[in-house]
C-alpha cells in the first residue's frame, strides 16, 4: 500500500486550563502541517470530560480544519445522554466517533451505565445513526489489561468489528510482532476491517513506565534499561525514543498497517520528529 494510500492521525486530550486549551490548539496547528486524516480527543473516565471534549472537537474543526473525532465512551452515561451528545456531534458535522466501553472513575461500580461494552455502544450508535459516523474501535496487541485471556479479548474485538465499526486504532505497544500476530488472528475470525497502530513517541521514561503498567503496554527489558541508564539526560531519552519509535514505524508501514494513530499527550515535537524520519509528506 503507498504511503498516499494510509491514514495518519494524532490524539490529544483535553485540557482544564484556558492557557492548556491555547498550547493544544497550537500543537494541532502545528500537527496540521501533516495533513492528518483527523484529530482525536480522548473522553474522561465515565465522561468526566464530557463538555470539554466537546468543545476542544469542535474548536479543533473550526479554527484549524483538520476533521476531529471525539472519542465517546458508554460507562457511566444512560442511552439518553449518548443519543443527545451524538445528535450534537451530528448536527456540528461531526462524521467521526472512536467509540470505547471507557475506563471507571473511582468508586463507579461496574453497572454504570445502560450500555456495558463497546460493541453495545457501536451497535447504539448505528442503531441512532446509521451510517453517518465512521466508528473507530481499540484494539489491544498485547491484550486488554482486564481480559481473562487472550482468546476472550480477539472475540471480543471481533464482536466489536461485528457490530459495525469501520477501523479500529490499537493500543500502543513497543513491538511490531505482537501488532502482526494480533491482525493475523482476528483476519483469521473473518475481521477484515483496517487496524491502524497507535503510536507513543518515548520522550520521558516515568511517565511512560507508568502509563504502560496502567494499560497493559509492554516496555521491552532493552528499551527499559537503555532508558534507566540516561536517568535524567532528557536529551539522550528523546534521541534514543525517536530511533527506537521510528524503527518500529518503518517496519509496521512497510508490514502492511494501513497508516499510524500518535498518542501526542498534547505535545508536537514527538511525533513531527518521527514524520520526518519516516519521509512523510507535509
Amino acid at each position: 500500500m503507498p504511503l498516499t494510500d494510509k491514514s495518519f492521525s494524532f490524539e490529544f486530550f483535553p485540557t482544564k486550563t484556558d492557557a492548556g486549551h491555547e498550547k493544544l490548539l497550537q500543537v494541532a496547528r502545528q500537527l496540521a502541517t501533516c495533513a492528518p486524516a483527523f484529530f482525536s480527543c480522548t473522553y474522561g473516565a465515565g465522561g468526566s470530560t464530557r463538555d470539554r471534549t466537546l468543545d476542544t472537537v469542535l474548536q479543533l474543526e473550526r479554527e484549524v480544519q483538520i476533521p476531529a473525532a471525539p472519542h465517546l465512551s458508554c460507562v457511566g452515561d444512560s442511552k439518553a445522554e449518548l443519543r443527545a451528545l451524538l445528535t450534537q456531534y451530528r448536527d456540528a458535522g461531526i462524521q467521526r466517533i472512536v467509540a470505547l466501553r471507557g475506563d471507571l472513575p473511582s468508586g463507579m461500580g461496574m453497572a454504570a451505565g445502560e450500555l456495558r461494552h463497546a460493541n453495545d455502544l457501536v451497535e447504539f450508535i448505528r442503531a441512532e445513526t446509521g451510517d453517518h459516523f465512521h466508528i473507530e474501535v481499540a484494539a489491544y496487541p498485547e491484550m486488554h489489561p482486564q481480559a481473562r485471556n487472550f482468546e476472550e479479548d480477539l472475540a471480543n474485538f471481533a464482536r466489536k468489528a461485528k457490530a459495525g465499526a469501520d477501523s479500529a486504532i490499537t493500543q500502543y505497544f513497543f513491538n511490531a510482532d505482537s501488532y502482526f500476530y494480533f491482525v493475523e488472528r482476528v483476519r483469521k475470525l473473518g475481521v477484515d476491517l483496517p487496524i491502524v497502530p497507535g503510536i507513543m513517541p518515548i520522550t520521558n521514561y516515568s511517565k511512560l513506565a507508568r502509563f504502560s503498567d496502567a494499560c497493559g503496554a509492554e516496555i521491552p527489558r532493552w528499551v527499559r534499561k537503555q532508558l534507566e541508564a540516561y536517568g535524567d539526560d532528557a536529551e539522550s531519552i528523546q534521541a534514543f525514543g525517536e530511533d527506537v519509535i521510528t524503527r518500529m514505524c518503518e517496519q509496521l508501514l512497510n508490514g502492511g498497517a494501513p497508516g499510524l494513530h500518535f498518542y501526542t499527550l498534547n505535545q508536537a515535537q514527538a511525533s513531527m520528529a518521527i514524520w520526518r524520519n519516516l519521509g512523510l509528506p507535509r
